[in-house]
C-alpha cells in the first residue's frame, strides 16, 4: 500500500502516514480512483491540534480490520482543515443538511463525481447510546451505495445545486449601532463574563468592535468600552488564559471559563495581543506576545499555527496534563506537539497584532517579530506565476502546498502588511499590500461573484470541476472572514491614499453582510468595526518626526491610531517615499524647521500643521 501522507505540507496529515487505512490527499486523482472502482469517497477533514481528531485516529483509522473494509470499500481522502480552508467550508455548509453538530472530526460520504448523501462528526468504535459506531456507519453507507444508489445520486444532485444557489444579499450597511450594542450587552454572561451559556469562546472579532465603538462614538461608548474590558479582565483572570505561558487557549467548555479545550492556536492569540493592546491592558498583552515568541515562533521568523491539546505522558497521549503543571513541572516533562505549518493569513494577523502592539506600547522588539514574519511571506509565500502574482497558502520545511489560497490569506496578510507600515514608516509594506488587494480586486471584476473580490489564483480546483465551488463563509466567527478582511484592508488602504475604489469595495462589501451583522452582531465583529468606521468622519493624524526623532506628538499618533482614527509617525525621508509611491495621506507632509511637525486631518482635508503637543491633544480631545 503506498504512503502518500509522508511528505506532505501539513503535519495532520502526515501524522496519518502509519494508519492501516489507504489515505489519499485531496485531489482530482482521489476522484478519479474512485470512479474507476465504482466506490463511495470517505473525505475526512480535521487539524493537528483537534483533539478528537486524534481520538477517532487512534480508536478507528489505526484499527487494521476496519482500515481493511474501509479500503476494501471505499476511497479515503484526509484533509486538513487549515490548509483546504475552502474545501473545509464547502463540506460544513453540506454537512449542515445531516447534522445539526458541526466539528470536526468532519466526516463526509460523497460520490466520485463529489455530490455528498451523508455526513457525521467522531464516531466511536462501539455504538454508545444514540450514536452508532464507526463500522455501522461505513456498513450501512456501503448497503446505500449498492442497494439505492439512485437516492443516493438524487440526494447529493440536490444538495450540490442548493449550495451553488447561495450567495451574499446586498442590503445596507450598518449605521445606528445602538440596537447591536443593546443586543451584545443581553448576550453578556454577567456571572462570569463573556457572551451567552457554554461553550464559552473568545470572540475577539467583537471585542475589536466594542473598543471601537467605544473610543470614536459618545453613544453607547461606555456601554461599549465596559462591555469590552470587562469581557477581556474575565478571561485574563479565567483558566482560558495559560498563567504560565500567557497564552490563551481556544475555549472553554464550561460557562465559567472553565475545563478548558487545551489547544492553543496562532490566530486567537494574534487576535487577543491587538484586543488587549488596544484596552491598554499591557500585562496581560505582553504575555500574549511572548507566548507567540517563545513558543510560536519559527526559525524562519514566521508564526506556527498551533500547539496541540495532547501530550505524552508515560507514552500515552493525554489532554491537558502539561497544562496543569507549573513551569519547573514542565521543564521536565514532553512539551505538546506544535503544528509548524506556517498559515499566510493567520501569519497576516499576527503581524497587525505585532505591528499594532508594539507601536501603541512602544516594543520595538514585537515590531520587529512582525517584519520577520512579513518579510518571510514575502519573499517566500508570494509567488510569481504566469497571470501576476500567485499567493502560497502554507507551506512547512519548505514545503508549498498545492492548496488554493483564500480570500482570508489575502486580506489579512494585506491587514497585516499595512500595520507594519504604519508601524515603521517604511511603504515597501504598503505596497506589497497594495499589490495584493488590487490583485484580489481584479478577481473580484474577472469573476461572477457577488463580492467585489476575487482569488487571484482561482478557487479549488476540484471542488470547481464537481462544481462544488460556493462563496466563503462571510460570518466573523474565530477569526475575520475573508470578505471581513479584505474589505477591512482595502479601507485602510483608502486612508493612506485616497483612492476611493478601495472605500467603495470596501463598502460595497459590507452591503453583503449588513443585515446579517446587525441580527447576529456575535458572529459578525469585524464586519461591524468595518462599518463603523465607515460610517464616521475618517480621521488622520501623520507626524512627521523630522530627523526620525520620536516624542509626544509621535505618541499621541500612536495612541489615536485604531482607536477613532488612524495615526501614523514618519521621518521625512519615510513621508516622501509615500508620497512618491502615491499614498496621498504623506503629500506635502513636511517637518517644519526640521522639527517634529503634526497633521491633524478629516477625509483628507488637513489643518495648519502643529508643533506644539499640547495644542494637537488639546484638538483630539475637542473631537
Amino acid at each position: 500500500m503506498p504512503n502518500r501522507l509522508e511528505t506532505a505540507a501539513s503535519p495532520y496529515l502526515r501524522s496519518h502516514a502509519t494508519n492501516p487505512v489507504d489515505w489519499w490527499e485531496w485531489s482530482a486523482e482521489a476522484f478519479a480512483e474512485a470512479e474507476r472502482r465504482d466506490v463511495p469517497v470517505l473525505v475526512s477533514i480535521g487539524y493537528s491540534t483537534c483533539h478528537w481528531c486524534h481520538v477517532m485516529a487512534r480508536e478507528s483509522f489505526s484499527d487494521p480490520v476496519l482500515a481493511a473494509y474501509l479500503n476494501d470499500n471505499f476511497v479515503a481522502i484526509k484533509v486538513d482543515r487549515e490548509e483546504h480552508a475552502e474545501v473545509d467550508s464547502t463540506y460544513l455548509a453540506v454537512a449542515s443538511a445531516f447534522t445539526p453538530n458541526l466539528g470536526w472530526p468532519l466526516n463526509v460520504f460523497v460520490t466520485p463525481a463529489g455530490r455528498a448523501f451523508f455526513a457525521g462528526t467522531y464516531w466511536p468504535p462501539t455504538a454508545v447510546g444514540q450514536h452508532p459506531a464507526f463500522r455501522q456507519v461505513l456498513e450501512s453507507v456501503t448497503d446505500a451505495w449498492t442497494a439505492r444508489r439512485e437516492q443516493v445520486e438524487t440526494s447529493g444532485a440536490a444538495i450540490a445545486q442548493a449550495l451553488a444557489q447561495s450567495r451574499g444579499v446586498e442590503s445596507e450597511l450598518v449605521t445606528d449601532f445602538a440596537d447591536v450594542i443593546d443586543a451584545l450587552a443581553a448576550a453578556e454572561d454577567l456571572e462570569h463574563g463573556g457572551f451567552g451559556d457554554a461553550p464559552k469562546f473568545p470572540v475577539t472579532p467583537v471585542l475589536r468592535f466594542l473598543l471601537d465603538r467605544g473610543a470614536r462614538s459618545a453613544e453607547h461608548s461606555p456601554e461599549a468600552a465596559g462591555l469590552a474590558h470587562r469581557t477581556l479582565k474575565a478571561m485574563a483572570a479565567s483558566a482560558l488564559r495559560d498563567p504560565v505561558d500567557g497564552g490563551f487557549f481556544r475555549y472553554s467548555t464550561q460557562a465559567d471559563w472553565t475545563d478548558p479545550h487545551y489547544e492553543r492556536m496562532l490566530y486567537d492569540n494574534a487576535q487577543l495581543l491587538a484586543a488587549y493592546a488596544l484596552a491598554d491592558s499591557a500585562e496581560i498583552a505582553t504575555g500574549v506576545a511572548e507566548f507567540l515568541r517563545d513558543k510560536l515562533l519559527l526559525p524562519s521568523g514566521a508564526f506556527a499555527s498551533g500547539l496541540d491539546s495532547e501530550s505524552t505522558v508515560d507514552g500515552k497521549r493525554v489532554e491537558g496534563f502539561y497544562y496543569s503543571l507549573d513551569a519547573a513541572s514542565r521543564a521536565r516533562v514532553e512539551a505538546p506537539p506544535r503544528d509548524d505549518k506556517i498559515l499566510t493569513g493567520w501569519n497576516g494577523l499576527a503581524i497587525e497584532a505585532l505591528a499594532l502592539a508594539g507601536a501603541r506600547h512602544g516594543n520595538a522588539e514585537w515590531i520587529a517579530l512582525a517584519r520577520g514574519a512579513a518579510d518571510f511571506l514575502l519573499a517566500e509565500h508570494v509567488r510569481a506565476g504566469v497571470a501576476g502574482e500567485r499567493l502560497v497558502r502554507t507551506s512547512i520545511d519548505g514545503i508549498l502546498s498545492d492548496a488554493a489560497a483564500t480570500l482570508e490569506d489575502s486580506g489579512m496578510l494585506a491587514q497585516g502588511l499595512l500595520e507594519l507600515s504604519i508601524a515603521t514608516g517604511e511603504v515597501r509594506y504598503a505596497i506589497a499590500a497594495r499589490d495584493l488587494i488590487d490583485g484580489a480586486l481584479a478577481a473580484g471584476a474577472a469573476g461572477s461573484g457577488s463580492s467585489p473580490f476575487g482569488l487571484p489564483g482561482g478557487s479549488d480546483s476540484v471542488l470547481a470541476a464537481q462544481g462544488l465551488s460556493t462563496e466563503a463563509d462571510i460570518s466573523d466567527g474565530a477569526h475575520p472572514s475573508g470578505l471581513s478582511a479584505m474589505a477591512a484592508a482595502a479601507h485602510t488602504l483608502f486612508a493612506l491614499s485616497g483612492d476611493a475604489q478601495y472605500r467603495d469595495a470596501a463598502e460595497a462589501s459590507m452591503k453583503l453582510v449588513g443585515q446579517l451583522a446587525a441580527q447576529q452582531p456575535i458572529s459578525f465583529g469585524t464586519a461591524l468595526t468595518l462599518m463603523s468606521e465607515l460610517g464616521a468622519p475618517l480621521r488622520q493624524l501623520v507626524v512627521v518626526t523630522g530627523d526620525g526623532v520620536t516624542g509626544e506628538l509621535t505618541s499621541l499618533a500612536r495612541t489615536l491610531h485604531r482607536a477613532g482614527g488612524i495615526g501614523v509617525a514618519a521621518s521625512q525621508a519615510q513621508a516622501d517615499a509615500f508620497a512618491a509611491s502615491g499614498f496621498e495621506l504623506f503629500a506635502a507632509r513636511t517637518a517644519t524647521d526640521g522639527q517634529p511637525t503634526a497633521y491633524l486631518c478629516e477625509e483628507f482635508v488637513c489643518r495648519l500643521p502643529l508643533t506644539d503637543a499640547a495644542a494637537l491633544e488639546a484638538l483630539l480631545g475637542a473631537n
